[in-house]
């Protein structure tokens, strides 16, 4: 951040009215800093949705992957921020887009988080429910084994469930969520799986 100028800088700071006029002289928006970060994901990270909503509508792209492969909103999802996944999604922000090292899904990253109110989101989003990761693991058995069984990873089980995840999907060993949750004694969740 140190070394941050032009519009690295200004999208970290959330100076708009710097963007705006960064954009009118036709400034390179996808310019990436040592990390591989474009402008869009600087000022994802720091929560500034005017200059993210800014750079999207000067022509930014809002798909670009850093060097840790996450983009906008994966960054969004995994600071459990909903209003920056609406807009990221608004946006044009693809919400089946591979992401990560793990190759998955922004809603793998918040479903692991039990970020439910992004969960829910990503979901009426049209983010892929099914979707497995390079662990062989989808959304739903995230939740339960990198879940702590609490109130979060219960609502966020409760909302991939009803909105049709596939229950049956085991993962490389083919314990299924179900499975995982009955070894974790997660007995709300389990009553949700069965």
């Amino acid at each position: 951040i140190a070394s941050y100028k032009g519009l690295h800088l200004a999208a970290h700071e959330g100076r708009v009215e710097e963007i705006n006029r960064l954009i009118a002289a036709s400034t390179d928006l996808n310019v990436r800093d040592g990390a591989g970060r474009t402008p869009a994901h600087v000022a994802a990270f720091a929560s500034h949705d005017n200059v993210v909503a800014a750079l999207a509508n000067g022509g930014a792209d809002m798909n670009a992957l850093d060097n840790q492969l996450y983009d906008v909103l994966t960054i969004a999802a995994v600071a459990n921020d909903p209003e920056l996944v609406s807009l990221a999604i608004a946006l044009g922000n693809k919400p089946d887009l591979i992401t990560s090292i793990y190759e998955g899904t922004a809603l793998i990253a918040a479903a692991h988080l039990g970020h439910h109110d992004v969960v829910a989101r990503l979901v009426a989003g049209g983010a892929p429910l099914d979707h497995v990761n390079n662990l062989d693991w989808t959304a739903l058995i995230e939740a339960v084994v990198l879940g702590d069984g609490g109130p979060d990873h219960i609502k966020t089980v409760q909302i991939l469930v009803e909105a049709g995840a596939d229950k049956t999907i085991g993962d490389r060993d083919g314990v299924t969520p179900l499975q995982h949750a009955q070894a974790r004694g997660y007995s709300d969740i389990i009553k949700l799986l069965m």
